[in-house]
């Protein structure tokens, strides 16, 4: 329940300016609230003074039990008209359409957009019972407050067990705002998620520096909630007779309650046009590459493949390639069609980050290197020998030479 410290209660009225439901009011001069209050938090977050704060018991299993379906955070991307979600999302629907089947329960599609919006259908084809729709003009820009304020009413007022979004920069900053504001467990960086013998959502993640993967459930609180690496779930397989159910969510947010804004947007440079996340073809360079000069043997191979460059997070800290091209899981995860990995011993750290690769082909001098055990086909040797010649064959194959 929502508590009220009327000593410690200014009168500010920004609390009751920032309720989404209009649950707080003042009354003789004290602070009071209805119910319609949904335990959202949005005026905790508000108040300066501490002047308000929530006392939450251990659920029972009868009241977990109230708790149902299972909901995906669809993040967009794009802008105007060519608004779509994220490829993350995509790969969410698949693995959230097995978890709700084996919970026998729903999928649903969390949509917060302002006013442009794409064909919503799209996530039905992908897996998504309902779709619920936040449509708000302040919605439009990606923003702390005005999305954690959302997804809080929605969490609260709509009950889900389970809650999973994609650890995307947005998603690393929203979904520990909100399990903040409604005291939930967060698993971040998961790269599994099943379904346990008690219906509990068993979330694995690397732990310990990635040398072990720890499984993690939250059997006292609802929703669990988790971050999901993109890239670790394949996309499913679209079912053209799925439509979903579109939902309209009631969204009230004020101006004054986003404190912060977007002032402009500056693209990073960057060698390629292909993402490392949308790469089907990455080449990637380790320790064994020697210097910074001899990538250039991986930028021909992957520009004469169609793909991008990349690298583990040594040569990022020797300074060869930026953050944006590291790999691993400290880095990006990424599940391309072909992955070429050329002097990368294969530390664990590294291999949690490019594991769901459909194909992995590794150039390496030593043979007992940890990579060989994951790659589908392993080449010994000085990978400073093996491409150039790697390069010509490809090279005579394109020109007919």
């Amino acid at each position: 329940m929502l508590i009220i410290d009327q000593k410690l209660c200014t009168a500010c009225k920004q609390c009751v300016k920032n309720c989404p439901f209009g649950a707080l009011y003042f009354e003789n001069d004290e602070l009071k609230v209805s119910e319609l209050c949904t335990l959202c938090g949005a005026c905790i977050n508000i108040c300066r003074n501490h002047a308000l704060y929530i006392e939450r018991k251990q659920a029972s299993r009868e009241e977990l039990a109230q708790y149902q379906g299972v909901y995906v955070w669809v993040e967009l991307e794009g802008e105007a008209q060519n608004i779509k979600p994220k490829k993350v999302v995509l790969e969410l629907l698949g693995k959230g359409r097995l978890l709700a089947n084996s919970l026998g329960q729903e999928l649903m599609a969390i949509v917060m957009a302002g006013g442009n919006l794409f064909d919503l259908q799209i996530l039905g084809k992908y897996g998504a019972d309902r779709v619920i729709l936040c449509q708000h003009d302040l919605l439009g820009n990606y923003s702390t407050d005005g999305f954690a304020n959302v997804m809080c009413s929605v969490i609260s007022s709509r009950k889900p067990a389970v809650v999973l979004y994609g650890a995307t920069p947005h998603g690393r900053d929203l979904a520990p705002r909100v399990a903040a504001r409604l005291h939930l467990g967060l698993t971040a960086d998961c790269t599994n998620l099943d379904i346990d013998g008690e219906n509990q959502l068993v979330q694995t993640r690397p732990a310990f520096g990635g040398n072990i993967m720890a499984s993690i459930i939250t059997p006292y609180n609802r929703p669990q909630t988790a971050t999901v690496r993109p890239n670790v779930f394949p996309i499913p397989n679209i079912d053209e007779n799925r439509q979903p159910v579109i939902e309209i969510f009631p969204v009230t947010l004020n101006k004054g309650a986003i404190r912060t804004r977007v002032v402009e947007t500056i693209e990073v440079d960057s060698s390629s046009d292909i993402s490392l996340e949308d790469a089907h073809v990455i080449v990637a360079g380790g320790r064994g590459c020697q210097n910074a000069a001899n990538l250039d043997l991986l930028r021909q191979l992957a520009s004469q493949l169609g793909g991008v460059m990349a690298g583990t997070r040594t040569i990022v800290e020797q300074g060869w390639i930026p953050h944006t091209l590291q790999v691993g899981q400290s880095g990006t995860t990424v599940g391309p069609e072909l992955y070429i990995a050329v002097g990368i011993s294969g530390a664990i750290q590294h291999i949690v980050g490019m594991s769901s690769s459909k194909t992995i082909i590794a150039i390496n001098k030593d043979p007992e290197a940890p990579i060989f055990k994951i790659a589908d086909l392993g080449v010994v040797g000085d990978a400073l020998d093996i491409l150039p010649i790697l390069n010509n064959l490809i090279r005579e194959q394109e020109t007919g030479n």
